[in-house]
């Protein structure tokens, strides 16, 4: 069977985020050189969403200017009040439609999330012929999520939440993640169908999968291999647990590539940073924005490089370097502030032999 692109991604990103405790909306916070909800919208891009849609709620000037700036693919919904997961999605399907095809919905402060996770779900989805597709994961603390409850055969039964599981459904550590594939017209119809009869009043998504599941529909899940994808941005705590982690993948994925990191643990790089094969870089060393780092050079230790280009050989130690051009071969550093439009010409090159080069004589 083949699987056709997603008719929407829907990433909820209204919330208001109060353990943040800040007066940056909690989706605007940054790691890795992107916002929480830049990298949630580049991990459903790759899904291959005919739309992309974002519901919008709390400072949502803020999230709405940013959308424009940086992500006019993406369509933002007015989600008026707080009614919860269910209800936003409500808002979505009430504003725009969505009658056909597969519609993912994920979170704009689960900046782990990868594409191709988002990808395996619809595939997953679709093969399976399912009105709904959960995704799970196992975790060593599962306490304060909906537990994954399965029949004797393994397959899907229910989602359990906390506050009504029972001491044995509570000791079971594969959780809801809240992200899910849904049959759109199924979804439309369901949505609409959702109790408010909880301590909150709210509608969640949960329940859309517990009327699918009550009407004999099909619902399947897939369960993550690694589940930090999951992680849920909302405090500073977590905020900085989710830049570890996305530093970590970005280190190793360079490496693999060819790049010498000497010591990971102080060595931080955006997702924006483009680095050679034999490159190196040495310990306390920051590479942010779009620096890009040719083959050969070395930078560090104790270098920022922000927005700066360095040439194949180059070496930088102990600098400071914004927006700057290092020419191949350069020596910058120890002790230097290059300020942006600097340029540090290309070092000369080695003498030629004398006689320009020709035959030597015997």
């Amino acid at each position: 069977m083949s699987v056709s692109r997603p008719a929407a991604v829907i990433v909820l990103a209204a919330g208001e985020g109060t353990r943040m405790k800040s007066d940056t909306p909690k989706v605007l916070h940054e790691i890795c050189g992107d916002t929480l909800l830049g990298h949630a919208l580049a991990a459903a891009r790759q899904a291959g969403p005919v739309r992309l849609i974002v519901v919008v709620g709390h400072r949502r000037r803020a999230v709405t200017a940013y959308l424009a700036k940086h992500a006019p693919d993406a369509q933002p919904v007015v989600q008026h009040r707080q009614g919860g997961t269910g209800h936003a999605v409500r808002t979505v399907i009430e504003e725009i439609g969505l009658d056909h095809g597969t519609v993912v919905v994920s979170y704009a402060d689960a900046p782990l999330l990868r594409g191709s996770t988002l990808t395996e779900l619809v595939r997953e989805h679709q093969q399976r012929r399912a009105a709904a597709t959960v995704l799970t994961a196992r975790v060593p603390d599962p306490a304060g999520y909906g537990r994954i409850i399965r029949d004797g055969r393994g397959a899907f039964l229910a989602i359990v939440e906390q506050a009504d599981a029972t001491p044995e459904q509570q000791a079971i550590d594969e959780i809801n993640s809240g992200v899910y594939a849904f049959e759109a017209h199924l979804l439309g119809d369901a949505v609409k169908r959702v109790p408010t009869d909880n301590a909150k009043g709210e509608e969640y998504l949960t329940d859309v999968v517990a009327i699918l599941r009550a009407e004999g529909h099909h619902v399947a899940s897939l369960t993550l291999a690694d589940p930090e994808e999951v992680l849920g941005v909302n405090d500073r705590a977590q905020l900085a647990r989710a830049r570890q982690i996305l530093n970590a993948r970005l280190l190793g994925t360079w490496m693999r590539a060819g790049v010498t990191i000497v010591d990971p643990a102080s060595t931080w790089i955006d997702t924006g940073v483009r680095l050679d094969r034999d490159v190196e870089i040495r310990p306390s060393t920051q590479l942010e924005g779009t620096t890009a780092v040719a083959a050969g050079a070395r930078v560090g230790p104790g270098c920022l490089l922000r927005d700066t280009t360095v040439g194949e050989g180059a070496s930088i130690t102990q600098a400071v370097c914004r927006q700057a051009e290092i020419g191949a071969g350069a020596v910058v550093g120890p002790f230097a502030y290059l300020s942006p439009g600097t340029r540090v010409a290309p070092a000369d090159p080695p003498p030629s032999p004398e006689g320009g080069g020709g035959r030597r004589d015997e």
